[in-house]
């Protein structure tokens, strides 16, 4: 497929996404446990099923066994607050409702800052208030108002300071580069702003290594170029403002055919591992329990939220990424699949659509699901 040139063509492509999504959200609902595969000794069960459109996961203040999730979503423009016992749930909130595309949460210091396209609020002492939430503060309004990768993912770095992103308001086109298709940084009263990687097309998903503290994040490749063109990416943030290769360059070495003419790959820094075409790669996080066997210390887990426009699907699974702190090495293995199910005949049906991941206290794995609603827990008993 030829990429799509003009404004006339962004708005086609943005239309048939939001169609397939519709449908598929009519069409599908949440898969029993037992049809999700996973390594031996692993065992996934849902956690929660009422947290509909669940996507960004943001671990509160926990003590023996007992806390909170935060959940943002894409659903009425909802935030939820899950309050968790070990393996279960003892009730879910409503924070706040009919913000826009409230996908990214993040919690510091008793307080909720929730990505609103172009805003980033805050509900303050939430902690204590979750069955009467305050309304939502303004923390800043200076981001971008375009919807098309308008929902942002956000998380506090180990510095303090949070980290937004704003991904390109298109398929493919030449933003400017202090506003679009970057991660920034701000202080958490919304001061301070600065870029920290640039060439950025749309990561809804990133974590900082746990031994050098060094970011990493998903980055979705570009559409209407076939199939198998490019790969999605992970990546590295060896130095600030690096430069990750949109709009000229895909995957480290696919020059871009509308704007690949202006700069060479080879100015870019490439990615530490293709993900693979359309998969969606989104939420990721290092990890860093204990509950798992020791090999998976450190891995990545990134959860593959699914291709829209494939002529066979890809994607919709959780991936486990072996890397060491510096990039060099990438080995991939499924660890969570069965969303995508495939009959006999070859015909494809989605159950579900993993958006982000989460490492909790005691060591279990969180899954969300925007297409189900659901949040699965990921054990292990050996």
């Amino acid at each position: 497929m030829a990429g799509w040139r003009g404004a006339a063509g962004q708005v086609r492509w943005w239309a048939g996404l939001c169609l397939m999504v519709a449908v598929w959200t009519a069409s599908a609902g949440a898969p029993p446990a037992e049809r999700l595969k996973l390594p031996p000794g692993f065992r996934i069960e849902v956690l929660t099923d009422q947290v509909p459109g669940a996507r960004g996961l943001a671990l509160g203040d926990f003590a023996d066994g007992k806390g909170v999730v935060y959940v943002g979503s894409r659903s009425e423009g909802k935030v939820y607050g899950v309050e968790v016992d070990g393996a279960r749930v003892s009730r879910v909130h409503v924070l706040a409702s009919g913000l826009e595309q409230p996908v990214g949460v993040a919690y510091r210091g008793g307080a909720l800052f929730v990505s609103a396209v172009s805003r980033i609020l805050a509900l303050d002492d939430v902690a204590r208030r979750l069955a009467d939430p305050p309304a939502p503060r303004v923390v800043t309004g200076r981001f971008p108002t375009e919807r098309h990768h308008g929902w942002k993912f956000i998380a506090f770095g180990p510095d303090g300071w949070l980290y937004v992103p704003v991904g390109a308001p298109c398929n493919i086109c030449e933003p400017d580069p202090e506003r679009y298709a970057n991660i920034q940084r701000m202080r958490p009263d919304g001061s301070g702003v600065e870029v920290v990687a640039r060439g950025v097309r749309n990561t809804v998903g990133f974590d900082w290594h746990p031994v050098d503290g060094r970011l990493w994040f998903t980055d979705n490749g570009r559409d209407m170029l076939g199939d198998d063109l490019p790969s999605d990416e992970l990546n590295r943030v060896a130095r600030p403002g690096d430069h990750f290769g949109y709009p000229y360059c895909h995957q480290g070495d696919l020059p871009d055919p509308d704007f690949g003419r202006r700069q060479r790959c080879e100015a870019f820094v490439p990615p530490v591992a293709r993900l693979g075409a359309h998969v969606a790669a989104l939420g990721m996080r290092f990890y860093t329990g204990s509950m798992f066997p020791a090999a998976y210390r450190n891995n990545v887990f990134i959860a593959e939220h699914g291709s829209w426009n494939r002529s066979r699907k890809s994607g919709y699974r959780v991936m486990r990424v072996e890397v060491d702190a510096a990039g060099r090495q990438a080995q991939q293995t499924v660890f969570v699949d069965g969303w995508l199910q495939v009959d006999a005949l070859g015909r494809e049906r989605v159950l579900g659509r993993p958006a982000d991941v989460l490492v909790m206290p005691d060591g279990a794995l969180l899954i969300s699901d925007d297409l189900a609603g659901v949040i699965y827990r990921v054990s292990y008993g050996g």
